[in-house]
C-alpha cells in the first residue's frame, strides 16, 4: 500500500508482542494501522462469545472506519506473531487523502474487496437461514399430518 511512502510525520511506529491488543471493540480511539511486519487478527464479541473475522498481514490496513465516521472501534485487535504497525492519525490520513489520489484510490479498492466479501458472508448465511426456515416448515408440516392423522 502506498502508505509506506508517507513521510515520517505522518507516522508513529508501534511494536506489539504475541497477544498484545492493539485496541479493543468499543475503544474511541482515532488512529488506522498499516501492517508492517507480523500478523494481526481480528476478532468481534458476538452473544458473548469472540468471532474471528480476518487476518491481517504486511500491507494491509485496520482500523480506518472511526477516521470516517468518528464511532467507536467494532472489533477487537491483535497481534498473532510479533508485529510492527504504522499509525495514522485522523487529520494526518485526510491530508494524504488530498494529497495522494493513488493512495486514496487504493483504500478505496481495498475497502471494496471488504464489502464485497461481507456481503457474500451474509448471502451465504441468509442462504442457510432460509433452508434450516424450510427444513422446519417441512418436519412441521410432516408432524401436523401425523396429528391430523391421529387425531382427525
Amino acid at each position: 500500500m502506498a502508505a509506506v511512502l508517507m513521510s515520517s510525520s505522518y507516522l508513529g511506529e508501534r511494536s506489539y508482542p504475541v497477544g498484545d491488543i492493539i485496541f479493543k471493540e468499543g475503544d474511541t480511539s482515532s488512529e488506522m494501522f498499516i501492517v508492517q511486519e507480523g500478523t494481526v487478527a481480528v476478532m468481534k464479541e458476538v452473544s458473548g462469545r469472540p468471532v474471528f473475522l480476518a487476518t491481517l498481514e504486511r500491507g494491509d490496513f485496520f482500523g480506518e472506519m472511526p477516521l470516517f465516521d468518528q464511532q467507536p472501534r467494532h472489533a477487537t485487535c491483535y497481534a498473532l506473531t510479533p508485529t510492527r504497525l504504522l499509525a495514522i492519525k485522523s487529520g494526518e490520513l485526510l491530508i494524504k487523502l488530498r494529497r495522494d489520489p493513488t493512495f486514496a484510490l487504493e483504500m478505496l479498492q481495498a475497502m471494496s474487496r471488504r464489502v464485497r466479501y461481507l456481503e457474500e458472508q451474509v448471502t451465504r448465511m441468509m442462504e442457510e437461514e432460509v433452508l434450516s426456515r424450510n427444513e422446519f416448515s417441512k418436519a412441521l408440516a410432516r408432524s401436523e399430518y401425523h396429528l391430523r392423522e391421529r387425531h382427525p
